[in-house]
């Protein structure tokens, strides 16, 4: 009796092993085995821009005026057209010059979105909400529609629609509207998700020479956009940058000779037509050499971007040999504001 429970016994703690490993076995299959973790869609990042442009004629009373509007987008869209995250600004940039021919230097120039609470539209237009606000309201609105979805949100009024209004953007969106299309439009593959900040950085240069009775008179305003998906880390992932230049034109009686009914395309758009290597001998046109800062400002912070520039204000010499020879300049100041 004693030696078949002795048996018993060892039979008994034989099956436990087996069971005890067996189960262990099957974890660390189970474990080495499992599917990773789903990767995050990337998306497309673009950048629009659409300006309007107005010129006045200067009297004995009053300064003539050249003013250019631009409107910037700048989006994140899915492989659908369907807007992620969206950002707008805008460069409302006003010059003027004198009866004399006289060009007046401004002393410094601020983006709608920029001027914050100082832009005053509750103060002096009786508006509930400042204009920066109703911006981020109808960027908050446009999450999840496509290109026609966003151009029916514009009454006839060029106001929005009341669903635009009920959500706080009571200001004139048809130039949104048209950046935002521009952007879409514009968009291209990268690496960004939806994980990523969405930053647009605008920075406006003022050039100008008086009238003589020979030659015409100028007061002209480049503003550069820098849009950028940004990681967790401050760094971009993806990057689109622009340029409009707007050139205001006036007699020595400052009456004005700028054509204001022509319609107004950034350096970007302009192509082959820019003609940088027509007439400036260059090796790359503008949108060429634009795309290659672009691409050197991936994977890098905006006090790395801002270490791009060399003491001319062209590019160092990693950024010149990848093809962007132009000045950089205007393009690191506008990067440097999406900090």
């Amino acid at each position: 009796m004693k030696k078949f429970l002795s048996i018993l016994l060892c039979a008994t703690l034989l099956i436990s092993t087996l069971l005890l490993f067996g189960c262990g076995d099957k974890k660390n299959n189970s474990e080495e085995t499992s599917a990773p973790a789903a990767e995050e869609a990337t998306l497309k990042l673009g950048l629009g821009v659409y300006t309007a442009v107005s010129a006045t004629n200067a009297t004995d009373d009053k300064n003539g005026n050249g003013q250019a509007t631009t409107t910037a987008a700048a989006v994140l869209v899915d492989n659908d057209g369907k807007i992620v995250k969206a950002f707008v600004d805008c460069a409302d940039s006003k010059v003027a010059y004198t009866n004399e021919g006289k060009a007046v230097a401004n002393e410094s120039f601020k983006t709608k979105y920029e001027s914050g609470n100082d832009y005053n539209m509750k103060a002096y237009g009786g508006a509930a909400k400042e204009w920066y606000e109703q911006a981020d309201a109808f960027c908050a609105l446009i999450v999840g529609k496509t290109a026609t979805e966003v151009k029916a949100l514009v009454a006839e009024n060029n106001k929005g629609t009341e669903d635009v209004i009920n959500a706080g953007c009571t200001i004139l969106i048809n130039e949104f509207a048209k950046a935002v299309d521009k952007a879409i439009a514009n968009a291209v593959e990268s690496n960004a998700t939806a994980k990523d900040t969405i930053k647009l950085g605008v920075s406006t240069n003022q050039t100008t020479a008086d009238a003589t009775e020979d030659k015409a008179g100028y007061n002209q305003v480049e503003t550069t956009f820098f849009a950028a998906a940004v990681n967790a880390e401050g760094k971009v992932v993806a990057a689109a940058s622009d340029c409009v230049q707007v050139k205001f034109t006036f007699d020595n009686k400052g009456a004005s000779t700028f054509d204001a009914t022509k319609a107004v395309s950034s350096k970007k758009e302009a192509g082959d037509n820019y003609g940088m290597k027509a007439y400036g001998g260059a090796a790359k046109e503008w949108y060429e050499q634009v795309s290659a800062f672009d691409a050197a400002c991936v994977g890098k912070t905006v006090t790395e971007i801002k270490a791009l520039m060399g003491a001319d204000n062209k590019g160092v010499a990693d950024i010149q040999s990848a093809g962007c020879t132009i000045l950089v300049d205007g393009f690191v100041k506008a990067a440097s504001k999406i900090g």
